[in-house]
């Protein structure tokens, strides 16, 4: 698989593109009552949910480089990734989302999104090939068992 941009500079690409949106279009502009709360629950839920798929493949001893799913010694499914296949990712994205709380613009969401189609498309797609010619079918039962996401 030939990565090309790696998901951290993705990510902060879009949470780049998110504080450019909110400063240039101030038109979705929102505040509520417990938008701190929220904000400070997806980041603790990010860096949970981040740092326990990274604990399942340290504890699996297999490899944590996005760049590199052929060199995976094995399949991790158990744990978070019973319940998703792409924690990591899904830990960005809610990183991304309580960015876009705290700058308060609801436009934000659709960049949110939009990182969602961009991981599918040029990252877990590649990798979901690796691993299927790695693990074969024992890789396509999880993947019919397990959502991609959440």
């Amino acid at each position: 698989m030939k990565l090309k941009v790696p998901p951290v500079v993705v990510f902060i690409v879009f949470g780049g593109l998110m504080y450019v949106l909110a400063i240039f279009l101030p038109v979705g502009d929102f505040d509520f009552f417990g938008k701190y709360y929220l904000f400070m629950f997806l980041i603790l839920m990010a860096f949970g949910i981040g740092t326990v798929a990274l604990f399942h493949f340290i504890k699996a001893n297999t490899t944590v480089d996005p760049a590199a799913p052929s060199k995976a010694s094995s399949l991790v499914h158990d744990g978070l990734y019973r319940f998703s296949r792409n924690p990591m990712y899904l830990a960005l994205l809610l990183l991304l989302l309580a960015w876009g709380i705290w700058l308060g613009n609801a436009f934000n969401t659709l960049l949110a999104a939009a990182f969602v189609g961009y991981i599918n498309k040029f990252q877990i797609k590649p990798e979901e090939e690796a691993l299927r010619t790695l693990f074969g079918k024992e890789y396509q039962r999880y993947c019919g068992n397990v959502r991609r996401w959440f």
